[in-house]
C-alpha cells in the first residue's frame, strides 16, 4: 500500500493545498515560454479533419441521474471558451487555460469527480468528458499531445464497450491538464456542440489534408497485481493516405494501464502478474 498524502489524512486541508497548487499551476504557463492559444473564431476553418461525439448520460455510475445533468450542464459552460478556438502554428493549446473562467457568471453545478481516488461529487464535476473528447481528437491530428494523463482507476463500465480503450484524459485543476502542441505550418480549429444525446467535437483545418488517421487498439491485457485487477492497452496510429485511403503507416502512441474497479465479463481472462 502507498504511503498516503498529508491532505488524505489531513482532509481539511486540502482547500489550502489546491489554492496553493492553481497559483503555481497558472504562474508556470505564464512564465513558461509557451504561446498559448486564446482567439476564437465564429468562422470555421474550410476543411473538416476529424469528427467525433460521446454520450451525454451514463446509466452505469450508481449515483442519481441528476448528476448527470448538472455534468451536461458544466459542459456546456466549458464549452463557450471552447468552440471556434484557433490553435496557430506555434501555439499550445491548455484546456485549464481556456475553461478557468468558465464558471464566473454563470457557477458550475455538482457533478461526479474522483477525489483521492473515490468516486464523489464537486463543484464542476465530469469535465473529464471534455478532455476525454479533446483528446481523441488531438489523437486524430499532426497536433503533438505534450501533457495528458489517463485516469489511474475505471469505476464504472463506458457507454460503449466498443469503443477504443485507452484514450481517455484525466485532468484536475492545479494538478493535470491537457495540452497538444502545433508544430506544424497549418492552423487547426475547434468545434464543441450538443444535440439532445451527444457532445459532439470537430476539428477543421486551414488547408487541404494529406494524411488522415486511424486509432485503434493494439494488444489489451488484464492482470492481476498488488490486490487488484488492471488493464494493459496499447494505443496505437495508423497514417492513411487522404487521396486514396490506403493505409501508408502504423505507429505505436502509448501503452495504457488502469485499476479496474467493477466485474468484468467472465470470459475475460485475466493473467497474473509476474512479481
Amino acid at each position: 500500500m502507498g504511503r498516503k498524502r498529508v491532505t488524505q489524512i489531513l482532509p481539511f486541508l486540502l482547500p489550502a493545498r489546491a489554492m496553493q497548487r492553481k497559483m503555481c499551476f497558472y504562474a508556470g504557463m505564464r512564465f513558461d515560454g509557451r504561446r498559448y492559444a486564446e482567439t476564437i473564431d465564429e468562422k470555421q476553418l474550410p476543411y473538416k479533419l476529424f469528427e467525433a461525439r460521446g454520450p451525454l448520460y451514463n446509466r452505469n455510475t450508481g449515483f442519481d441521474m441528476v448528476y448527470q445533468e448538472n455534468k451536461v450542464f458544466n459542459l456546456k459552460l466549458a464549452a463557450k471558451t471552447l468552440d471556434g478556438l484557433l490553435i496557430r502554428p506555434g501555439e499550445t493549446f491548455s484546456l485549464w487555460r481556456l475553461i478557468r473562467y468558465a464558471d464566473k457568471d454563470i457557477p458550475y453545478k455538482d457533478g461526479l469527480t474522483v477525489t483521492n481516488g473515490k468516486l464523489t461529487t464537486a463543484s464542476g464535476g465530469g469535465m473529464c468528458e471534455m478532455s476525454n473528447l479533446l483528446h481523441w481528437l488531438f489523437l486524430h491530428t499532426p497536433l503533438t499531445v505534450i501533457q495528458r494523463r489517463g485516469h489511474e482507476v475505471k469505476e464504472f463500465p463506458e457507454p460503449n464497450s466498443d469503443k477504443i480503450k485507452g484514450v481517455d484524459a484525466t485532468i484536475s485543476e492545479g494538478w493535470i491538464d491537457l495540452k497538444a502542441q502545433n508544430d506544424t505550418d497549418c492552423s487547426y480549429q475547434i468545434s464543441v456542440t450538443f444535440d439532445d444525446k451527444n457532445i459532439i467535437g470537430t476539428v477543421f483545418v486551414d488547408k487541404g489534408p494529406q494524411v488522415l488517421y486511424r486509432v485503434v487498439n493494439g494488444s489489451i491485457q488484464y492482470f492481476r497485481e498488488c490486490g487488484g485487477i488492471y488493464e494493459y492497452v496499447d494505443v496505437e496510429r495508423l497514417e492513411i493516405d487522404a487521396d486514396t485511403g490506403e493505409i501508408t503507416g502504423q505507429k505505436p502512441l502509448y501503452t495504457n494501464k488502469c485499476k479496474i474497479c467493477y466485474s468484468l465479463p467472465e470470459n475475460v481472462k485475466i493473467k497474473e502478474a509476474n512479481n
